[in-house]
């Protein structure tokens, strides 16, 4: 039975969630990611830690809601109408690279003996946190140029394309890859049909007047529509479907972004509302829980785990930094080289994987902190390294302007002479 007290831990949680980015800000730590300090935090007040939290059912459930909002943004991210044109290709070839080596890489650490299944160590290798790298490149102001649209692509297929794989080869519930395939095809189908329907209902003029007089009041008649097809998704691929519970959210999230695709200007507060609910209430929830379930001794008491951890982080920098020179042709080489590091930052997908490798005895608990604690250094690491690098980038490309202006103006002075 749920009591008062059981809730003592959610309010810890909340505190925490509440006093991390605070503490970023007035410390000047700004340009340091909040989620590694918020899972940083949850092992502090964990059971490995001070002890004053565990994760029961409550703070589970509030979890498992962050998990999904946190892929229903992500998914909100996706915009299928870049999907085309020399951009999507080069990013489309440079993921079939990414695949490619990952599952090279899973094979080698398997033969070394030190990981227990290659495809489904190669299958976390693919993932890339769109959500994760997506502030970076806003603050640096370059989403909209090809380096930010090839980076934008390219995490797009990774983090797509590597649910897809979860979802088809690693589900929880036992059925054969065929059947997943098949479950996966009618679940397409079903997203396409709703997509189909709502956007044919949004032409009755009296619908959108109704929906437009309920938005902004207090029946928030968008949001609870939002909230309404996300919940929806992730029963009917759960319980309807048998695919994975992340795989919902995010198709979801897809779904949300078609039929929305210009939220800036049909529904200016949308976005921003569904960022409060996520990132103000649940998803910082799911981060500080993540600290609590995280497995300090399995991870400390073994040279072994620890020595895994910069394994990991240079197998992430390898698969997605070795297809990402492909873009040098059209980026040049130093801001090719900041794509891979942006492409090889990986959190959400890899926290979701390792519990549900746990669960299928795919991974051990050493491998599942190890993977946990790669993923932790590489959201740390890899953006600020690709910051630095367009930085640099930009130096050199103002230095040679500056030095090929200079010569034109010796040039002219010579001829006026």
């Amino acid at each position: 039975m749920v009591t008062p007290a059981t809730f003592t831990g959610l309010e810890i949680i909340a505190a925490v969630a509440f006093a991390v980015p605070l503490a970023l800000d007035l410390l000047h730590l700004r340009l340091l990611p909040a989620v590694v300090f918020e899972v940083l935090a949850g092992i502090v007040i964990g059971p490995y830690g001070l002890g004053w939290v565990i994760a029961d059912e409550p703070i589970q459930i509030f979890s498992l809601i962050g998990l999904g909002f946190l892929l229903f943004l992500a998914g909100m991210e996706v915009d299928v109408a870049r999907f085309r044109g020399p951009l999507f290709r080069r990013a489309l070839i440079a993921f079939g690279c990414t695949v490619v080596l990952a599952l090279l890489v899973g094979v080698l650490f398997h033969a070394m003996g030190l990981i227990q299944s290659p495809l489904f160590f190669g299958n976390i290798l693919v993932a890339t946190s769109l959500g994760v790298i997506l502030p970076p490149l806003k603050g640096a102001g370059v989403v909209d140029s090809p380096f930010g649209q090839l980076v934008i692509l390219s995490a797009t297929l990774a983090e797509f394309g590597s649910l897809i794989l979860l979802t088809v080869l690693f589900s929880t519930i036992v059925v054969s890859t065929a059947t997943s395939l098949v479950f996966l095809v009618c679940f397409t189908f079903l997203a396409v049909g709703v997509i189909a329907v709502v956007l044919r209902a949004e032409r009755s003029k009296r619908l959108t007047a109704l929906l437009i007089r309920l938005s902004d009041s207090t029946a928030q008649i968008r949001i609870r529509g939002a909230w309404t097809l996300l919940a929806a998704f992730v029963a009917l691929a759960v319980q309807g479907f048998g695919l994975s519970t992340i795989l919902g959210a995010f198709i979801a999230g897809v779904v949300i972004r078609i039929l929305d695709p210009d939220e800036s200007t049909r529904h200016p507060q949308f976005r921003m509302k569904l960022d409060a609910i996520g990132y103000g209430v649940f998803i910082p929830i799911f981060f500080v829980t993540i600290g609590l379930q995280f497995d300090l001794p399995a991870l400390t008491s073994s040279s072994r785990a620890i020595a895994l951890v910069p394994l990991f982080l240079l197998a992430l920098l390898l698969v997605h930094g070795i297809p990402a020179l492909l873009y040098r042709p059209l980026l040049g080489n130093t801001r090719a080289y900041a794509a891979g590091l942006f492409q090889a930052t990986s959190l959400t997908f890899i926290l979701a994987a390792v519990q549900i490798g746990v669960v299928l005895n795919l991974i051990s608990t050493a491998t599942s902190a190890a993977l946990t604690a790669a993923a932790l250094l590489s959201i740390l690491i890899f953006p600020f390294l690709g910051l630095f690098l367009l930085r640099r980038a930009s130096v050199q490309e103002s230095e040679r302007a500056a030095m090929a202006e200079a010569v034109d103006s010796s040039v002219s002075r010579e001829n006026e002479l």
